[in-house]
């Protein structure tokens, strides 16, 4: 056989191998499609830009990681920005801040509550803190059992709005989302955030499926109702 004719049986040989990896990873790819799918569908029709952004009793803003200093990271301060604003113009009454209290990325809520009131001007008996939002889907599940909220606005930058808006959603708060500011926020940063909640989006399905328990269980709570009366 000549040179150039053993190179294509090699060639072959090589196709044939590499075909069944090829169809694996296009499945592979498909399946973990499903759910990110399921968020983006599910919000459909519930998603809003600030300044068309639908009126609710409560706005609740999502937590993430606050600077060495304890102040706000860039998304955070943009959430809080966002949802002062739709206290300000009246379509929210109350602000629910809800992240991690204790954790590793810094008190979310001390850092949340303080640029809130502090530096946004919104009045302190606007705010509640729940410190066990420890991910989107407690932050959801408690807002309905402990906080008693059956319908919020939510705020998150848009990357991970789809995903809280389902999540929400699916465990009975009617809920629409609000794009959170970002102006500072790098492309750099972005892409990674989306790609971040593409990957997320199988567990959000996981926990809505199996409709776990939030990882923390508090009583009922009056501290929303009460912000609403005396706000």
């Amino acid at each position: 056989m000549s040179r150039a004719g053993h190179r294509a049986r090699l060639l072959a040989g090589v196709r044939r191998r590499r075909r069944p990896l090829i169809i694996l990873g296009v499945v592979a790819l498909l399946l973990s499609s499903i759910p990110w799918l399921w968020t983006t569908t599910s919000a459909r029709g519930h998603l809003y830009d600030e300044a068309a952004a639908p009126s609710a009793d409560v706005v609740i803003v999502l937590g993430t990681r606050v600077g060495k200093d304890g102040r706000p990271s860039v998304r955070l301060a943009g959430r809080l920005e966002t949802a002062a604003a739709l206290v300000n113009s009246g379509r929210a009454r109350v602000v629910l801040v809800s992240g991690d209290g204790g954790g590793r990325s810094g008190d979310e809520i001390a850092a949340m509550t303080a640029y809130l009131t502090g530096e946004l001007g919104v009045d302190p008996r606007r705010v509640v803190a729940d410190p066990y939002g420890l991910d989107t889907y407690d932050t959801c599940a408690r807002a309905r059992d402990v906080y008693g909220v059956t319908r919020a606005l939510i705020v998150t930058q848009s990357y991970h709005l789809a995903r809280a808006v389902t999540l929400c959603r699916h465990l009975g708060v009617d809920t629409d989302g609000v794009r959170a500011r970002c102006d500072d926020c790098s492309r750099l940063l972005l892409t990674h955030q989306t790609l971040r909640d593409y990957l997320a989006s199988g567990k959000a399905a996981w926990d809505a499926l199996r409709r776990r328990p939030p990882e923390v269980v508090s009583p009922p709570s009056t501290a929303l109702d009460d912000a609403l009366r005396d706000g």
